[in-house]
């Protein structure tokens, strides 16, 4: 079977970045080959072939898969360790500050935390959407994630953790409640009044990047009420976090979306409130010494009085464990 590996080390990409040695192993992923063949096939002697072979193997890039005889000839065939590589690394920045990087759904309350921790840690934030957060999470490139996925049992981002990470090794922590409703200019100029009013025609009405939490509950509510999504005239982009959308409401450029009061309130919107919906921290057992800064602020008194500041945020449950 034919399999792919993934590089994380920068021992190897440094190794990958002699393009020699990169040609050799691009050579030995289509075929196991011999010092001699691999010679032949880039115009070097076969002692020259060897010594960049040597530290490709050493570096776990490649294997020696065969030893043929033939009478007083032995012949070696190496080959590659994978049939692909998929190269992957997150570079930080250089020195003594800690950095905690984290992927998921955009969170205002989180933003507050980034400022609340700076200098002294550098928290990097990557709103790509609560299931695209667990997804990075789940391949080890971020050190915690942020979602508010509702599942179809009506329980909040406990079934999908369960379902990404089967073993178990990931906690849930609550960051806050938070209200989301839909949002739009001051004096409601396109009378809008419920979900069904966006697919009415003349509204324009911007949608959220595919996986985030607000995406899959849009989506689930339009099937439920009969709205095919495509009778939705749509901003021509996706946007990827709250403050994003209501700041294009805020210029005239869409009638609607949907999203946090918190936004809504920040970028002077109307707002009428739909649900509320619970907003967890996914952390790796792994990674709970190093993040403890970080979550024994958010089960601070001084957390739970920032957060009470912001419009539709209910801190009564943060920082307690889920799962």
């Amino acid at each position: 079977m034919k399999i792919t590996r993934t590089i994380r080390s920068f021992e190897q990409i440094k190794i990958l970045a002699d393009a020699r040695r990169l040609q050799l192993l691009r050579l030995l992923m289509a075929a196991p080959s011999t010092l001699t063949q691999l010679a032949a096939a880039v115009g070097h002697t076969p002692a020259w072939v060897k010594h960049h072979l040597t530290v490709l193997e050493n570096a776990d890039l490649v294997e020696l898969l065969e030893v043929r005889t033939h009478g007083t000839v032995t012949e070696k065939f190496y080959a590659s360790r994978a049939a692909a590589w998929l190269l992957q690394e997150i570079i930080f920045p250089s020195g003594d500050t800690p950095v905690f990087l984290f992927a998921g759904s955009h969170d205002m309350a989180l933003e507050l935390i980034a400022e609340h921790l700076a200098p002294g840690i550098d928290l990097l934030i990557q709103p790509v959407g609560s299931l695209d957060g667990l997804a990075t999470l789940r391949l080890g490139f971020c050190h915690l994630a942020g979602t508010h996925l509702l599942d179809v049992s009506g329980v909040y981002n406990v079934p999908y953790i369960r379902q990404l990470f089967p073993e178990g090794l990931v906690s849930l922590m609550t960051l806050a409640h938070r209200q989301q409703g839909l949002m739009f200019a001051p004096g409601n100029p396109k009378g809008i009044h419920s979900l069904q009013d966006i697919s009415r025609q003349g509204i324009s009405f911007i949608i959220r990047n595919r996986g985030s939490g607000t995406r899959v509950w849009v989506d689930t509510q339009l099937q439920g009420l009969g709205i095919p999504v495509k009778t939705i005239h749509a901003y021509p982009r996706e946007v990827s976090t709250h403050s994003e959308a209501a700041e294009i409401i805020e210029r005239g450029q869409a009638d609607a979306t949907i999203g946090l009061q918190a936004a809504a309130v920040a970028h002077h919107l109307e707002f009428i409130p739909l649900f509320t919906e619970r907003y967890d921290l996914a952390i790796p057992a792994g990674q709970l010494e190093r993040l403890a800064p970080l979550l024994e602020y958010i089960q601070s008194a001084a957390f739970r009085t920032e957060v009470g500041s912001l419009a539709g945020y209910d801190s009564t449950h943060s920082g307690e464990w889920v799962m």
